[in-house]
């Protein structure tokens, strides 16, 4: 069993309020839900409306297909015109990893 995580920083175009920011990270956590079904969820950067940082992590049987599954996220976000992605994290391990 692989995982993998992916962690994007992103910059959010005219955005003026939390309200509005929110009304561009939940179509963009709930798609990348639906099509990838994976975990995802904002988790940093809550405070700053023109900020957002989006973690996802999947869970795989290979280390081929966990990393498969990530580039097709990372291209999904980064095509995305409401927003521009400054940064992308990632890691993968196995449980026996410590």
């Amino acid at each position: 069993m692989w995982i993998g995580w992916i962690e994007f920083d992103i910059l959010l175009g005219d955005v003026r309020s939390l309200k509005e920011k929110r009304s561009v990270i939940r179509p963009l956590v709930a798609d990348l839900q639906q099509h990838f079904h994976v975990s995802v969820a904002e988790v940093g950067s809550l405070d700053l409306h023109r900020r957002a940082a989006v973690g996802v992590a999947v869970v795989s049987p290979d280390l081929r297909h966990a990393g498969d599954i990530l580039d097709a996220i990372e291209r999904s976000v980064a095509n995305r015109p409401e927003i521009e992605l400054l940064s992308a994290r990632r890691g993968l391990s196995t449980p026996d990893d410590e």
